[in-house]
């Protein structure tokens, strides 16, 4: 095996996913902390003067304790290079947390032992199904009172339409949670509480050793022996090549603020996912070992460093191996170009690189000719990727600067953020930009939208709050064919017709029978869910 085909064997992308609070942002630190990245692992929601969270940097995240925006670290932990993705678990997150899951190759999904399965979970869950990449499921916070194990597994499978297979199984819970047993060991891995330290201490000891009762008591001792064969005996068999596919999820227990499960986690993880997964371009499918180089955009992000009023444009390397001498071909722009002052980040910390390899998640310098979903080939090996889709909104706003004489930086504001893909922007058709809907997934992106206007481009928003919940994109067989017009469509008073800043007509909606009736009305009007591309 040659060097360039062992770096990118040794990758691991994958996104972690949560409800708010099932505490993602602790489980990634600990990884970080695994891996040496970090020393110590910061406090996610402290007094003032604790540390904020080491992946959370924009300030108004630091302020909230809630990652706004998706962020990129790497590390290396025992020969693997791994690059975490890190989204928004936040119930007000964005569409940036959709995009993310499309540069991963798997997903950790963080559950509350406590809440179960939740909304967001179910939202981000149904992205990571239609992608068809492996969800595994870690079972967080143990050291609080929980709900039954067997409960929370059969609600995943119900809830989520996913097989489970627990490869460990939790000794009580609480105060009195005294490790998990290691299925596939036939061991019991006892844990001591150690807070901040890289390894909690744990005892490896086999189920049948009398020494066991002692540790964890007769009881707890009797109901677990219980409870391995009720789970031998009633749980589906471990099948790799489901896990793969994501239709069976490995569950493991643990607590991640005690250390209690993360590591044996993480080596699992590592040992069960594969070399970075191939993308879709067309009719062609690009293997991660092609030694030509490509990658897509799928973020930007705006003024990270306020003093520089920089933007980053994040690329998923999918094939062979970035040089930073070697010029690239950019498809959307058709020019040949260097990608300026490349680098990989911890969270707002940055590196510059001289070169990445399949799997790597790179930030480039943008100075404005990135969009989300731009491919970036090299220049004998021209080729598009798949676009990313575009997702549906669910609150919009109509909103104009309140200064009028700031029209101009309003606008460029409000553009600049859409280009990211933090929010959407729509006008009515055949109408200036004096006015802009903006769509959001979630209502927070309107108060990151307005702390951005404000705290970059000096500028007070008017806002005034719209009914609509919906958004289908107006599906259009001919390309040439003349826009719509509101009077070419039977439109009941809860629909309103508009178009996106890059001319797509999308039509607003109150309510799901509203669809419908538009639907049945207006024969030969296609709608469609997402816009940009079809899973």
């Amino acid at each position: 095996m040659t060097q360039y085909e062992s770096e990118i064997k040794r990758r691991r992308t994958f996104a972690i996913i949560s409800h708010p609070d099932a505490g993602k942002t602790t489980l990634t630190e600990k990884f970080l902390l695994y891996g040496g990245a970090i020393a110590q692992a910061g406090q996610v929601k402290g007094k003032k003067n604790t540390r904020a969270a080491t992946s959370d940097w924009m300030e108004i995240e630091k302020q909230r304790g809630i990652s706004v925006t998706s962020s990129v670290m790497q590390f290396q932990y025992d020969g693997f290079c791994i690059n975490i993705l890190d989204t928004p678990g936040h119930q007000d997150f964005s569409e940036d947390t959709y995009r993310t899951l499309m540069a991963a190759d798997s997903a950790v999904m963080v559950i509350d032992a406590a809440k179960g399965v939740e909304a967001q979970t179910r939202k981000l869950f149904k992205v990571c199904a239609m992608r068809d990449i492996p969800i595994f499921t870690f079972v967080n916070k143990m050291d609080r009172e929980t709900r039954d194990p067997f409960e929370l597994c059969e609600e995943l499978e119900k809830e989520l339409g996913i097989d489970t297979y627990a490869m460990n199984w939790p000794i009580g819970c609480g105060k009195e949670f005294k490790g998990v047993y290691d299925r596939q060991n036939r061991k019991v891995i006892h844990f001591t509480s150690n807070t901040n330290a890289k390894a909690a201490t744990a005892t490896e000891i086999e189920v049948n050793d009398p020494a066991l009762a002692d540790l964890i008591g007769e009881a707890k001792h009797s109901q677990l022996v219980d409870e391995i064969e009720l789970l031998d005996g009633a749980s589906c068999d471990f099948d790799m090549e489901r896990v793969r596919h994501g239709k069976l999820s490995p569950v493991f227990f643990g607590s991640a603020l005690t250390n209690f499960g993360v590591e044996p986690f993480l080596e699992e993880f590592l040992r069960m996912t594969t070399a970075p997964l191939p993308r879709r371009a067309g009719e062609q499918v690009v293997d991660c070992f092609d030694e030509d180089f490509s990658a897509f955009v799928f973020k930007i992000q705006a003024n990270m460093n306020k003093a520089h009023r920089d933007r980053i444009a994040f690329m998923r390397v999918v094939s062979g191996r970035f040089d930073a001498e070697k010029e690239v071909y950019h498809m959307q722009g058709a020019k040949k170009m260097r990608l300026s002052r490349p680098q990989q980040l911890m969270a707002a910390e940055r590196e510059i690189i001289e070169e990445a390899y399949a799997g790597d998640i790179i930030g480039v310098f943008d100075p404005g000719i990135f969009s989300i979903g731009d491919t970036l080939c090299a220049p004998s090996k021209k080729f598009l990727f798949d676009p990313i889709p575009t997702f549906a909104p669910e609150h919009f706003m109509r909103i104009r600067s309140i200064d009028t004489m700031k029209r101009k930086q309003f606008l460029k504001g409000v553009e600049q953020i859409a280009q990211e893909g933090a929010i959407q922007i729509f006008k009515t058709p055949y109408t200036g930009m004096e006015e802009v809907i903006v769509g959001v997934v979630g209502t927070l992106q309107f108060d990151v939208l307005e702390y951005r206007l404000r705290s970059e481009y000096n500028v007070e928003l008017y806002k005034e709050g719209l009914p609509y919940e919906y958004l289908r994109w107006v599906v259009r067989e001919d390309e040439d064919a003349e826009p719509l017009k509101e009077e070419d469509l039977l439109l009941p008073n809860d629909a309103k017709l508009v178009e996106d800043y890059k001319g797509n007509q999308l039509l607003l909606f109150a309510s799901q029978w509203s669809i419908q009736w538009v639907t049945e009305r207006n024969k030969g009007l296609v709608l469609a869910e997402f816009g940009g591309a079809k899973f």
